[in-house]
């Protein structure tokens, strides 16, 4: 890592030329920390660098959803024997992958940005005199996006390396791994500090961290600790959202950081660069561009790789009869002439090819519901558990009746399959899966029924799975092997 967070640094320090918009990626200087931080303005233009790097986590072929969508049982790839694309994606979901995985070194270095950005911020901020308030906001959003990079580390690696401070010379670059509860113990912290000094997102700039995103990061890593008395207290604490009538305008991008988002990775359709393209990196391929100008209605070209996080038959079969957000959530179109499911939930119409408007959805307030009624009903109260869940799940944007579980178990069960419909390739499933102990159990049963009939889940006639998939489900993923290349510690 030792190059890596060098470079790091440097695209840190090096922000003078940064537009006003926190959706802008910073230009490139040679500017040194003690020179640019002088103003106000300089550590708001250091802080809307800390936000870029969360578009190349979340978009692209190594995007976070292979790690925390395909690698569960809610999606899968399309088998092309002619053209394997972004194969390593297809590893992970087989678990096959290792430590030289693009997919788990982009997550891995993605965050690390994100934090030695947040880092460059923190460190030199109480010594420029500028208003509290702008300071402060300043502070929460640094303290939130470290929080927020190291729960990501740690969730999928475990033990990761400490950076709380720039990185200044080589020798620092390299520090030995942290234990798990030592980065939970930072992470718990720095939610702590951004709650405290974030505003409210009544006063808060759209997009940007709010105390409420800050509470609801927190709440999680309780939920994930299975600390549930102080996950519900601090979740009770995320006011002044409310759920969205109709389910298929959460994910419009005409109504982006709408009442119900909390937090929210921002793109912008354009010739800026900050574009998403969501729809084209699960579009089932191969497919001809007529085909996908059927559902586009714009013109298009041929892709001819094979698709990825495509819809598990799993997943279609796990909605209820009459549930609407199945038609929100998954469409179909013809790719070759063979129909096929597709996320819906990120096509838009949009004026160009692989340039679309969509947001990523990273917290919504139908996940604080639904993390308050697992904390409650972790606590022995599956009945108050129950008014939680229901306000998510029997409201008309869903058209379903109240669950009637009763009992913890059976309430228990109903959350997490709530949870699988509400928060569908929002990148929950897999996590989910690991930290209520049921990924081994879950991802065999689905191997079996994948190499039992592969057909179904997209691979061509006379094509099998590899013989050592689905055999050893690992929890965590390997460092990336670049890492460990450049440190004594590993």
């Amino acid at each position: 890592m030792k190059k890596y967070i060098i470079l790091s640094f440097i695209l840190v320090i090096a922000l003078a030329g940064c537009k006003k918009s926190f959706l802008e990626i910073p230009q490139k200087t040679a500017l040194s920390t003690a020179t640019f931080f002088k103003s106000e303005s300089d550590f708001q233009q250091a802080i809307n660098g800390a936000y870029a790097p969360l578009r190349g986590l979340y978009s692209g072929n190594n995007g976070a959803w292979a790690m925390g969508e395909q690698r569960s049982d809610n999606t899968t790839y399309k088998y092309n024997p002619n053209d394997r694309g972004s194969i390593q994606s297809e590893y992970i979901k087989d678990f096959t992958d290792d430590a030289n995985s693009p997919v788990t070194a982009n997550k891995y270095f993605t965050d690390y940005t994100i934090i030695a950005r947040a880092n460059q911020v923190l460190e030199p901020i109480d010594a420029v005199e500028f208003s509290a308030a702008s300071k402060n906001n300043i502070k929460g959003q640094a303290y939130f996006l470290r929080a927020f990079a190291y729960f990501d580390l740690v969730q999928y690696f475990g033990q990761v390396p400490l950076h709380l401070k720039p990185v200044k010379t080589l020798d620092e670059t390299s520090l030995p791994l942290s234990s798990v509860e030592a980065v939970y113990t930072q992470i718990i912290a720095d939610a702590k500090q951004a709650a405290t000094l974030l505003p409210n997102k009544a006063t808060q700039e759209a997009g940007r961290a709010t105390s409420g995103a800050a509470k609801t990061l927190l709440g999680n890593v309780y939920i994930v600790l299975k600390r549930w008395a102080e996950a519900e207290a601090i979740l009770k604490e995320v006011t002044g959202y409310s759920l969205v009538s109709d389910y298929n305008n959460v994910f419009n991008p005409s109504q982006k950081n709408n009442s119900e988002s909390v937090f929210e990775v921002q793109f912008k359709e354009g010739p800026e660069g900050l574009s998403s393209n969501f729809f084209y990196t699960f579009l089932v391929q191969p497919i001809s561009a007529a085909e996908i100008t059927a559902v586009t209605g714009i013109a298009e070209v041929p892709r001819t790789i094979q698709g990825f996080n495509l819809p598990t038959p799993d997943i279609i079969a796990a909605y209820e009869p009459g549930d609407k957000r199945k038609d929100a959530s998954i469409g179909f179109l013809t790719a070759s002439g063979v129909t096929y499911p597709y996320i819906k939930k990120y096509a838009h119409a949009h004026a160009n090819t692989n340039n679309t408007n969509d947001n990523w959805p990273v917290y919504r307030y139908a996940e604080v519901l639904l993390f308050l009624a697992e904390a409650a009903n972790e606590q022995n109260r599956p009945g108050e558990a129950l008014t939680y869940l229901n306000q998510v799940r029997a409201n008309p944007r869903t058209g379903l009746a109240p669950s009637v579980a009763a009992g913890q178990t059976a309430v228990r069960d109903a959350i997490l399959a709530e949870r699988r419909i509400e928060l569908a390739f929002e990148n929950k499933r897999w996590l989910d899966l690991v930290r209520t102990g049921k990924a081994d159990e879950v991802m065999k049963a689905f191997g079996v029924r994948f190499k039992a009939n592969p057909i179904s889940y997209y691979f061509p006639a006379g094509i099998t799975p590899s013989p050592g998939s689905y055999t050893n489900i690992r929890l965590l993923f390997p460092l990336p092997a670049s890492e460990a290349a450049l440190s004594p510690f590993f």
